[in-house]
């Protein structure tokens, strides 16, 4: 299930498929998720326990403080009252060794834990209870992060507007002691650009983040989904905000995170769009996590949103159940009328069945001979038109052929004689200079690509609109001026003449096996169809109606 999961995500940003239908897949990658929601909790306690295998009496101080902040951060977002408690027993651990570092770091991992759990006077108290100049440089970003956190949470449960100004400073201040170029940076920056309504910023910026993390095990991609949904929400793009709401779900579920914002935010969206049986299904989710982990802002924030869409879902099944029992009633009495009608009619059925069962027989002949027939037409006129198009290229080269041999011949005479004249004249050193110069050949081969082109065109004047058709547009070829085809359309011009062997237009064209491969597979990766399929398009192209001799 989990390799399923995998791909899922790789399809979800690799393939080419439609807006609806991608967000159709994503939606039942979450339906999948939250049905095996279990099942990841279980992963998770394994987890846990086998850590708390490993804690014994006989461990150092500081070995028990190691397991007890491993313990914390599986229990973060998972159980709240547990991580609180895990991190009680370090920060008497470490007031015991008496190090002030691990006191600070213990210290400010509670606020958040409380401000969660509706604790906000401890958090707020702890928090005040410290100051950032008697922190060391690198426990600010936890201080700052910590007082951050603290506010979102009580905002969410009181005016919002009221503490927005104390949110935008403490992120502020914690992306003053950040490294620029760790993840925490650029998530804080895109919500900073976010409520600044520099959206397209944002976007870019997380998009780029995104396709710079792993998106089945680093479990920020599910906070920078959520951002992006967000700006997707500011934007009013609302297929792309449940798309990335909905991804961002997903790894919350599988990574067992309980404190999950996303599928909270899809509830709400399902439901002012009429969605109720979604609605109901991600807020019934949203709920039970919140209330499993102790989350009281979630809670509170989902009670009353619940009760709204549960409402509205029994009205809806009463509404159902009552039209079902009509439904019913009317099936039963149709029924009746049914069995009635069955009868006469396979006394009917009885009288007509040889006549039909022969005229069927007759008929399935006829069906049969039609198809053969039919396939068989469509075969000669494949054959036609390629016997047409292969009758009309011979005439064509032919005649180019034999021109151009009259003059490769004229040019080979008078280049002869050119030798001759040097040979005659003794003049040893220009005969020289003239053999060792390639100053011939390439304007031979420039010439002769040249009447390759012309040639080419002639018989397929759309080839190049034609091809460029088959690649993304991004990725379109475009000439040069007077240039008529280049060195990659002259070898899809090969291979649509029917010259596919690599060794062959290698030869022809004068690059090594290795170069013409490589432009072979780069047209396949440009292609706006099936990388299988794209030569055989090519070979299509111009095929009929030929242009007239």
């Amino acid at each position: 299930m989990k390799n399923c999961l995998f791909i899922l995500l790789f399809l979800i940003f690799l393939l080419p498929v439609s807006a609806d239908n991608l967000l159709n897949e994503t939606l039942s990658g979450l339906d999948d998720v939250i049905a095996h929601k279990q099942e990841y909790v279980q992963q998770k306690e394994i987890r846990i326990a086998s850590i708390k295998r490993m804690l014994t009496s006989d461990l150092s101080p500081i070995q028990e403080y190691q397991f007890n902040k491993n313990l914390y951060k599986e229990y973060l977002k998972f159980k709240s009252d547990s991580a609180i408690y895990y991190v009680k027993k370090n920060l008497e651990i470490a007031k015991e060794l008496g190090q002030k570092e691990l006191i600070d770091a213990t210290l400010l991992q509670l606020p958040m834990l409380y401000s969660s759990s509706g604790l906000f006077r401890e958090s707020e108290a702890i928090l005040k209870s410290m100051s950032s100049q008697n922190l060391s440089p690198e426990l600010r970003p936890c201080y700052y992060e910590a007082y951050k956190e603290f506010f979102e949470h009580y905002a969410s449960e009181s005016n919002w507007k009221l503490y927005s100004k104390q949110i935008t400073l403490y992120r502020d201040s914690l992306l003053s002691v950040l490294d620029p170029f760790s993840i925490k940076y650029q998530i804080n920056l895109a919500e900073r650009k976010i409520y600044a309504r520099e959206l397209d910023e944002a976007e870019k910026n997380l998009q780029n983040l995104l396709h710079s993390i792993d998106a089945n095990n680093d479990p920020n991609f599910a906070m920078v989904t959520y951002l992006l949904g967000n700006v997707y929400r500011r934007k009013g793009n609302r297929e792309e905000e449940k798309r990335y709401f909905t991804l961002s779900s997903i790894m919350d579920i599988k990574n067992a995170i309980k404190d999950n914002a996303s599928i909270q935010s899809l509830a709400s969206i399902f439901y002012e769009e009429g969605d109720i049986n979604r609605a109901y299904k991600y807020s019934q989710s949203a709920i039970e996590d919140a209330v499993f982990c102790n989350v009281q802002f979630r809670t509170i924030q989902m009670s009353e949103f619940y009760s709204i869409i549960n409402m509205a879902y029994l009205d809806k099944e009463a509404k159902r159940k009552s039209q079902l029992q009509i439904y019913l009633t009317l099936i039963s009495i149709l029924s009746v009328f049914l069995i009635l009608a069955v009868i006469y009619v396979y006394k009917q059925m009885k009288k007509v069945s040889r006549i039909r069962e022969e005229l069927s027989e007759t008929n399935n002949k006829l069906v049969a001979l039609n198809k053969d027939m039919s396939l068989t037409n469509d075969q000669l006129q494949d054959k036609n038109a390629q016997l047409s198009e292969s009758n009309h290229i011979k005439e064509e080269y032919i005649a180019h052929f034999f021109d151009l041999c009259s003059t490769y011949i004229t040019k080979l005479e008078d280049y002869r004689k050119a030798l001759h004249k040097k040979a005659v004249g003794k003049q040893l050193d220009e005969l020289f200079k003239m053999l060792r110069s390639t100053t011939v050949i390439e304007n031979e081969l420039e010439e002769l690509y040249r009447t390759f082109d012309n040639i080419f065109l002639n018989l397929y004047p759309t080839f190049v609109e034609e091809f460029n058709a088959l690649l993304i547009k991004e990725e379109q070829i475009v000439l040069k001026p007077g240039e008529l085809l280049n060195t990659e359309l002259r070898i899809f011009a090969l291979i649509r003449l029917g010259i596919t062997d690599s060794v062959k237009i290698a030869a022809f064209l004068r690059y090594s096996l290795s170069t013409i491969y490589n432009y072979r597979t780069k047209g396949r990766n440009k292609a706006v169809v099936s990388r299988d399929e794209f030569e055989k398009m090519v070979m299509k192209i111009g095929a009929i109606p030929l242009k007239p001799h």
